[in-house]
């Protein structure tokens, strides 16, 4: 079950402000201000869900598909099993990694708009190699959770997110200043799973100049880099009943091509 998010802000001496999280962050989707038990669970395990799928596929990318060759990837493909992962799904992962769907055909990349009850906007990104019958699979989960194929992007920002595993005995202000001078926008350190990480969000164009920079600086490990649809503050919206949404979401993840889903929900 995910924990309430509990934030304070530092004011760092260039003037920018930098979140600093001592829990599991929100995530794209937002549901860290969410009430009900339930709704916390379902979006608890979908959260999970793709968390693992992109670590597996961004672990296969940089060092390969072979467990027996990659041991960071024979250590997560373990830890999927252990959580009930199913092994469809982590191959799937692993051959995203490498550009291909497990029977070997080519993937391209599909990205669908929706908005989904109540006035929720949703961006689905999606790596098929069918996309006829992604689309269908997308569009069908849309309406059947009321909601409507429509551009939506306009609510979202382009954003490189970075992540680090944050080491033990690293000073907060430390790390904040490493990230201004990296070029980082905005920073988080969360908890997740008893290890804390560190999240810094840059300019689209400068994701792996950051990541690069800020490695350098902090010699901590990178554990991921990506571009990523980041919500406008002004078009945030809340979600106070979440249960068609959340339906939505764990749907649309049982989907195999989907990657990422993002949404302007609170």
């Amino acid at each position: 079950m995910s924990v309430p998010r509990v934030c304070r802000t530092l004011q760092l001496r260039r003037g920018r402000c930098f979140s600093v999280s001592s829990a599991l962050p929100s995530g794209h989707s937002r549901w860290s201000k969410i009430k009900h038990d339930k709704a916390k669970e379902d979006a608890s395990v979908t959260k999970q869900r793709s968390v693992m799928a992109a670590e597996l596929t961004s672990i296969s990318r940089q060092y390969g598909s072979d467990p027996n060759m990659n041991p960071r990837l024979a250590t997560v493909i373990t830890t999927a099993k252990k959580m009930g992962f199913p092994k469809a799904s982590i191959e799937s992962a692993i051959a995203r990694g490498q550009g291909v769907s497990p029977n070997g055909a080519p993937f391209e990349n599909v990205t669908i708009e929706a908005m989904i009850p109540p006035s929720v906007a949703v961006i689905i990104e999606c790596q098929t190699d069918s996309k006829a019958r992604t689309l269908a699979d997308v569009r069908l989960a849309v309406k059947e959770f009321g909601g409507s194929v429509t551009p939506t992007n306009h609510l979202f920002e382009r954003k490189g997110k970075v992540v680090f595993e944050r080491p033990e005995n690293t000073e907060e202000v430390d790390i904040m200043d490493q990230a201004i001078e990296a070029g980082a926008i905005d920073v988080d350190i969360a908890s997740e799973d008893g290890t804390q990480e560190v999240i810094l969000l840059t300019e689209s164009s400068r994701t792996t100049a950051v990541a690069s920079a800020m490695a350098q600086a902090s010699g901590m490990r990178l554990k991921s880099s990506e571009i990523i649809w980041d919500p406008k503050e002004e078009m945030m919206v809340e979600v106070t009943s979440p249960e068609i949404l959340t339906g939505f979401l764990e749907r649309v993840h049982d989907t195999q091509s989907v990657q990422e889903v993002y949404t302007n929900a609170i």
